[in-house]
């Protein structure tokens, strides 16, 4: 059992997800506009506050990313700004007639059908069922099958992209083992291969399910039409967990994320700092909201560090400029093969 064959449909839908994802990053880049301007405002204390935080993860990580050192960072999470495909994906459950195809209105689904039932089901489903076996470079190559033809920012497949992430941490000297998480921190994105029901299970910001929905996730009213938000047993701040249980053992919204940290828990030997860069890097109601503080333990603030050094390769490493993925593969491959098998079950 090794790639799947792709059909056209399946190049559609993959096309479709591509550009909702992407979309999906540029909302994410936009907010730091907005925040951006907030920092002006900021008082000593704020200022010196956020100095530490960067000298801790300096301290973490052999020093902040110098790449995007020069990027226009303000021009970039601003939801209001949003274009209206990415709120389609989100919010289409207020008002489905403002929305014009039968794609937009799929959009709707990932806050109506990410219940805490749902995501049991889900990994139980993928923890027993192989659906391929592949190298990690192979399951690179099928994913190339993803394009963004519509994004006015870059023209680069998704392989490229991967690597272009791989390549600014590489510049910045991180550890090689962080990387192979810049390279292969989308892969999980192979789910709209393996049977995805539509975008809204691959892709967009992720959540706790299990609890009560958190204010801090993006349009947290179009959380009412889901059937766990009147579930007494699952809407109240805890939910089914108890109180600093720790993040390892709550359910995120299923999707790409958390596909991709379970294979690469079990069959990799990335670092837990890795694994957090994974699992956590679409969790922007936690890395970047502050909020599930109280279901954190100790040892999620250090994830938390992980994964804020992270970021900014996630958002800011796309151009137009992309790396010869000829010239980049012999490196890449040897760094894979320090930490995975030479096949990988999907």
């Amino acid at each position: 059992m090794h790639a799947p064959e792709l059909t056209d449909y399946m190049k559609d839908q993959a096309a479709k997800l591509d550009e909702v994802s992407d979309e999906i990053d540029k909302v994410n880049v936009l907010k730091l506009k907005s925040q951006a301007k907030d920092k002006a405002t900021y008082d000593k204390a704020a200022a010196a506050a956020e100095k530490a935080e960067a000298a801790r993860l300096e301290a973490l990580y052999d020093g902040e990313s110098q790449f995007d050192a020069e990027k226009d960072k303000t021009a970039f999470r601003q939801y209001e700004d949003a274009c209206d495909r990415v709120k389609n994906f989100y919010a289409a459950s207020l008002s489905p007639s403002l929305f014009r195809t039968k794609a937009d209105v799929d959009g709707q689904e990932q806050h109506l059908k990410q219940t805490y039932e749902y995501n049991v089901k889900m990994r139980e489903e993928f923890r027993n069922t192989t659906r391929a076996r592949m190298s990690v470079w192979e399951a690179m190559e099928l994913l190339d099958n993803l394009v963004d033809e519509s994004d006015p920012d870059t023209s680069v497949g998704q392989i490229e992209h991967l690597l272009q992430t791989a390549e600014a941490i590489r510049r910045d000297g991180k550890p090689e083992w962080m990387q192979v998480v810049g390279l292969i921190h989308d892969l999980g994105k192979l789910l709209c291969f393996f049977g995805a029901d539509g975008q809204w299970d691959v892709v967009g910001d992720t959540f706790v399910v299990g609890c009560q929905f958190s204010d801090k996730i993006i349009y947290p009213e179009t959380f009412k039409v889901n059937p766990d938000y009147n579930n007494h047993k699952l809407n109240t701040k805890y939910g089914v967990y108890e109180p600093n249980c720790g993040l390892e053992n709550v359910l995120l919204s299923w999707g790409h994320d958390e596909y991709m940290y379970d294979i690469c828990k079990n069959q990799s030997t990335l670092p837990k700092e890795g694994l957090a860069m994974i699992r956590y890097h679409s969790f922007y109601p936690w890395h970047r909201e502050g909020a599930y503080q109280h279901l954190m333990v100790e040892d999620d603030w250090e994830q938390l560090k992980a994964v804020k050094a992270f970021n900014p390769y996630d958002l800011y490493s796309k151009s137009d400029d992309p790396p010869k993925k000829e010239e980049l593969g012999p490196y890449y491959r040897s760094l894979i093969d320090k930490y995975f098998p030479e096949e990988v079950q999907w």
